[in-house]
């Protein structure tokens, strides 16, 4: 049978996508179409599928990957498809040479053994870095020795994966004492030539997997963990610290013996860059104390669930748009009385095209005519904080809940499309989103948001901008209300709204005219044809 790969199709241009489900595992036969992995970006989760049948012989990530388009994901062998066999080789006399590296095709167990350690005897194995099972790099640490001097990270000589381990911490250990064995995917370790054979051997077929020594006449290079003052680290460790410019003087060490790990300091390091890539101050320069820590368990019976990741980022959005943005917020009503009796002259027309015609389309349409008649809202302050950027397009973005959380997909050139068209697009993109099909391209360009609530709305709220928009339309519930005409109050349908945006970008005065305009649209959609 012949072995196709499953490679990650076009995914919207998104890079170092997160691997957060495997679907299948080695054995499975899949169908084309079958969901195999799930992927998931800041903003949403992605399903990718089989582009071919057959059955899973390998999986090529694991559950953190970070995967581009065309990143390997699987090895499958395809069904109906018989993998050709190798031409018989002619056995002829061959004169004395050097043997070629194995072949890439015949993998080797390799025993580790313990290379020069200058001599010392008996040194006590501190640490294991690895499990059986774990898949290692050339030069990754295996074990930690250490004598009464020094501590020595014993690296591994190949890639594989180690299929046993033959050491436990406390173990005394010298050169050439069996660390445990190694599976190298590609032959043995060929660092030492291979001796010339006789004249009259002969060509064999690969040999079956061979349990060999690793060579001992180039043996890796022992690194001593150094102790300098109060820190307690290896040259792996103090190389990483210089080039992220950790001070490990202010690092607790979580090894053995309080050693410093590398872990030690990407813990240290993340939460801060963590920070300097969502815009807020480093090291809690915003001055807001953090909240206490409460045991709600104290009072009753608790439940303590992960937030999902799209929640995460959805909460880190907002509490950084929150702090960064000036936000005002202002309340009008806009009278949809005659709209609504438009588009209720339109449900039959809705039906037969198969679609539901919702107030939304009508917002959309308003509000990209309220952009182009006010521009000073189609903007976005440029990073270095002494520009505008002007708009010269209007897509609007519009707030969807999901069983992810919230997600924003963008409806583009909402000003060049008609009623129908929106309401279908506005139908799929919100179904796609639901679904947790959306794409990262999906969500991003947006000029402007309107969040509705519909009839869960109440009678307004404050929405926070989502930079770096300047602008946000807040939509409630629509209701009855008397409203005067100038000789008596009749009974109208308003619909509440309220417009928050960015003071640094918008004066009042712009926000007055645009929240006119727009309200004067709404009111009367004949006004879009002017």
């Amino acid at each position: 049978m012949a072995i196709q790969t499953i490679k990650v199709p076009d995914i919207g241009g998104a890079e170092g996508v997160e691997v957060i489900e495997i679907s299948v595992k080695v054995g499975d036969v899949v169908a084309e179409g079958d969901s195999i992995v799930v992927l998931e970006t800041d903003k949403a989760s992605m399903e990718i599928p089989a582009d071919t049948s057959g059955k899973v012989v390998a999986i090529k990530v694991n559950i953190g990957d970070k995967v581009s388009q065309g990143s390997l994901l699987l090895e499958v062998e395809a069904e109906g498809a018989a993998a050709p066999e190798p031409a018989p080789q002619p056995v002829e006399p061959a004169a004395a040479a050097p043997v070629a590296a194995p072949a890439p095709a015949a993998s080797a167990e390799v025993n580790l053994v313990v290379p020069d350690i200058g001599g010392a005897e008996g040194v006590e194995v501190i640490e294991i870095s690895v499990n059986v099972g774990d898949e290692v790099a050339e030069g990754d640490s295996l074990i930690v020795l250490e004598t009464d001097k020094a501590s020595m990270e014993i690296p591994a000589e190949a890639a594989g994966k180690i299929v046993s381990l033959a050491v436990k911490v406390g173990d005394k250990l010298s050169q050439g004492s069996v660390i445990g064995v190694l599976a190298t995917s590609g032959g043995a370790i060929a660092s030492a030539p291979v001796a010339a054979v006789p004249a009259k051997a002969e060509a064999a077929a690969p040999a079956p997997a061979a349990k060999v020594d690793a060579p001992k006449s180039a043996p890796a290079p022992v690194a001593e963990v150094e102790q300098t003052g109060d820190v307690y680290a290896g040259p792996a460790v103090r190389k990483l610290a210089r080039q992220l410019g950790v001070d490990l003087g202010k690092l607790a060490g979580t090894g053995p013996r309080g050693r410093l790990l590398k872990d030690d300091v990407r813990s240290y390091v993340k939460p801060i860059v963590q920070a300097a890539q969502s815009g807020a101050p480093v090291g809690g320069g915003s001055g807001i104390p953090r909240v206490p820590a409460v045991d709600f368990s104290k009072f009753g019976e608790i439940e303590t669930v992960k937030m999902s990741k799209v929640k995460k980022i959805t909460a880190d959005n907002m509490s950084r748009n929150w702090l960064n943005v000036p936000h005002v917020t202002q309340w009008d009503d806009a009278d949809i009385t005659d709209l609504e009796a438009f588009r209720n002259g339109l449900k039959a027309e809705a039906e037969k095209r198969g679609s539901k015609l919702t107030p939304l389309p009508f917002l959309l349409k308003a509000s990209a005519a309220a952009l182009i008649a006010e521009p000073t809202f189609n903007v976005s302050l440029h990073h270095d904080g002494e520009s505008i950027v002007h708009k010269k397009y209007v897509h609007i973005g519009i707030a969807v809940d999901t069983p992810n959380g919230l997600m924003v997909p963008v409806i583009r050139n909402v000003d060049k499309k008609g009623l129908w068209e929106l309401t279908d697009e506005i139908n799929a993109i919100a179904k796609k989103a639901r679904d947790g099909k959306l794409l990262p391209a999906d969500m991003q360009g947006g000029c402007f948001t309107i969040s509705s609530l519909g009839a869960a709305g109440g009678n307004g709220f404050t929405p926070i901008v989502n930079a770096p928009e300047v602008a946000i339309l807040g939509v409630s519930r629509a209701q009855m209300k008397p409203v005067w005409n100038g000789k008596e109050f009749v009974p109208r349908n308003m619909l509440p709204l309220s417009l928050s945006y960015d003071h640094r970008a918008i004066n009042g005065a712009d926000a007055g005219r645009f929240f006119t305009y727009l309200t004067a649209v709404i009111a009367d959609v004949r006004r879009l044809l002017l």
